[in-house]
């Protein structure tokens, strides 16, 4: 199965959210990486998100940004998108109902409902709110993870 994580530039959520559900999945999974603007294309991610995995175990950087692309909506059998810009401008790019069925609200896939469905972007944040977002996506990463072995087992 191949997963793709997306947020806007592909340097903060999105590449923890892969790193961090790759410690979480056998490895006949594929993970990757991807943003809806390509400002940050060839970058590592952010030095606070490589510091924040780090911390937790987990090495991002071999990661570099880039764009999400309409191949990947082709390749990729599930899509899930950090927060709703992001979630309406994949579903934008996607051709047919069946490519718009493969892109998720990353936390409503974790299982996570109402005002708690987008994971915030740690950009402009401090270390103590990377560390939020860290925490954030590694429970959804685990629930996100438990229903799609549970499934393919």
């Amino acid at each position: 199965m191949k997963l793709l994580m997306v947020c806007l530039g592909n340097i903060c959520r999105s590449p923890l959210a892969e790193g961090i559900i790759r410690t979480k999945l056998p490895e006949n999974f594929t993970v990757d990486s991807a943003g809806t603007i390509s400002l940050h294309e060839g970058e590592q991610p952010d030095k606070r998100g490589l510091q924040i995995a780090k911390t937790h175990g987990i090495d991002i950087s071999g990661q570099r940004s880039r764009p999400i692309t309409k191949r990947d909506l082709m390749e990729f059998d599930r899509i899930y998108c950090m927060d709703l810009q992001v979630y309406e401008d994949v579903v934008s790019m996607a051709k047919d109902e069946e490519q718009r069925k493969k892109i998720s609200l990353f936390l409503e896939s974790a299982g996570e409902t109402g005002d708690h469905i987008e994971v915030f972007d740690p950009y402009w944040s401090e270390m103590d709110e990377w560390e939020k977002v860290y925490q954030i996506l590694d429970q959804a990463c685990s629930a996100i993870a438990e229903k799609l072995t549970t499934r393919s087992s």
